[in-house]
């Protein structure tokens, strides 16, 4: 059926929802075109039990936030606004893992006689009412029934719930400028944090008796509370600009994504014939390194986690906010250690499965890959040691712990992370974007989150068991014992590989 003449100018009405009810269809069966969906059904599952957890967790929150601020000298909402800031903040970093770019759905339509501008419009508009822009509701809401009827009654709250929301929509669009131009380029990352970080200091901090971002939020979510036209028009006067420069943006973007325009950068030649006296092993580390250098996928999971680690390390050793909650000291030395190897072993085998075939030619060839791979990752242990050094010289953390965290992570947590080595059996596009249209297995989400939490867990027994050096010492023997286990439990991963080697390189195939 023709959708669309390249003579018409414009639409009537019932024409545009059609097409716009064409696309939402198409939408809705997006994932069941991808011949992962069978294995992303029961990922699903847990996802939505994830989110359900969360929801539970921010409507208690949304509670806990009324009783804290009840008795204060500020309205407890006027705490809520004037921190505004900050939840803005979290929903951007958040928006990393859950939103993608209309240029990356848009490709395939153009094989409809579709104009660029209704897809553009289209998929602006349903990002500005995607349920994610709802997910924050599940703390405002209790919180704003608790606090705004008594004093703006009930279309007092509903302004309250619908300027939140706006605001929240404001940022989706704010965060995909920067989204669409971090494809391009990942310096651009810089940017909005130093924006949020100017607005949070200058705003807030830096002048204690002004603050006047804190009192000018308060006073915006007020005029929304109030139904004031002048906050609607605020909204109205941001938000349309940021639409227009994304129209403009995301067109570029389109052509972008279709021309596929290879851009081949030149790189030095390193030989690294420094690793040749390892044979076979020394020839995979060099790919190992090379991998991380040159593919698109491996060298941003290697930078994300290289930030999230720094981040954190920043904010425990300057920052006093963590020093009397005992777990969560535990969380950050435990996390920087394992986020690395977590966020890059999940996919264990997933890039091998690019040549897999050329892999099964000569007999354990697999397994000095993976013993390449186990110490190509225990060499990048060194960037969470250097950077443990920042809580270390304040005081935060002792060597002891750090080490113990260290040979741990070597030991117990690279060994349980390898066995899915031994189930993945999808190929991972090195050039690809990621984007949160992910296809993790349920294995590789139990497995990626029992390595991040169950060391967390073990630490914190041993601290409050015992104190903070015995915890560190049994962590240290228990990571050196698997260490050295190394050649044992990797030939034990090796054999189970071999058994399953048909249906893995099957799955490797249809996935490529």
């Amino acid at each position: 059926m023709r959708l669309w003449t390249s003579d018409d100018k414009m639409m009537d009405f019932g024409r545009a929802r059609m097409l716009y009810r064409f696309i939402s269809h198409h939408q809705r069966l997006q994932a069941r075109r991808h011949p992962m969906f069978e294995k992303n059904l029961t990922m699903k599952v847990f996802g939505y039990i994830f989110i359900a957890f969360w929801a539970v967790y921010l409507i208690l929150l949304g509670v806990s936030a009324h009783a804290v601020f009840e008795d204060t000298a500020m309205e407890a909402f006027d705490w809520i606004d004037g921190g505004m800031i900050f939840f803005l903040i979290l929903d951007f970093l958040s928006r990393f893992a859950m939103q993608e770019t209309p240029a990356q759905n848009i490709k395939q339509y153009k094989l409809q006689n579709i104009p660029t501008s209704f897809l553009l419009h289209t998929f602006l508009l349903r990002m500005g009412v995607q349920p994610y822009n709802f997910f924050w509701a599940f703390f405002f809401v209790p919180f704003g029934l608790l606090s705004i009827p008594q004093f703006y009654g009930v279309m007092g709250f509903f302004g309250f719930i619908l300027g939140w929301w706006l605001m929240f929509v404001l940022n989706s669009y704010w965060y995909l400028l920067w989204r669409t131009l971090l494809n391009r380029n990942m310096l651009f990352v810089i940017i909005p944090f130093i924006f949020y970080a100017a607005l949070a200091f200058f705003g807030i901090f830096f002048d204690a008796d002004n603050q006047w971002l804190f009192q000018g939020t308060i006073h915006l979510m007020r005029g929304f509370c109030q139904w004031n036209p002048l906050c609607w028009l605020l909204f109205i006067v941001v938000v349309v600009p940021l639409y227009i420069v994304n129209f403009q943006l995301q067109k570029v973007a389109i052509y972008v994504e279709i021309a596929k325009t290879e851009v081949v950068k030149t790189f030095k030649t390193n030989n690294m014939t420094y690793l040749d006296g390892l044979g076979v092993i020394g020839e995979y580390l060099k790919l190992e390194f090379k991998s991380t250098v040159r593919n698109l996928v491996v060298r941003k999971q290697f930078i994300t986690g290289g930030l999230c680690m720094l981040m954190l390390c920043g904010l425990f050793s300057f920052s006093d906010v963590y020093d009397d909650l005992p777990f969560m000291k535990v969380f950050i030395c435990v996390y920087c250690f394992t986020c690395l190897g977590v966020m890059t072993l999940t996919t264990v085998m997933c890039a091998e499965g690019n040549y897999i075939d050329g892999l099964m030619v000569r007999k354990e060839t697999v397994l000095s890959l993976l013993k390449a791979k186990y110490y190509f990752q225990c060499l990048m242990l060194i960037v969470p040691t250097l950077f443990s050094l920042m809580p270390i010289l304040e005081g935060k953390i002792t060597v002891m712990t750090a080490l113990g965290c260290l040979f741990f992570t070597s030991g117990a947590v690279f060994p349980f992370i390898f066995q899915l080595a031994v189930y993945n059996d999808s190929t991972i596009h090195l050039n690809k974007k990621l984007t949160r249209g992910g296809h993790d297995t349920k294995v590789q989400m139990l497995m990626s989150g029992a390595a991040l939490f169950l060391p967390m867990l073990v630490m914190y027994v041993l601290v409050e068991c015992f104190n903070n050096d015995i915890a560190a010492i049994a962590m240290i023997v228990i990571g050196l014992i698997g260490t050295l286990l190394h050649p044992l439990w990797l030939r034990n991963i090796y054999n189970r590989f071999m058994k399953r080697r048909y249906q893995n390189m099957d799955g490797f195939r249809n996935s490529r």
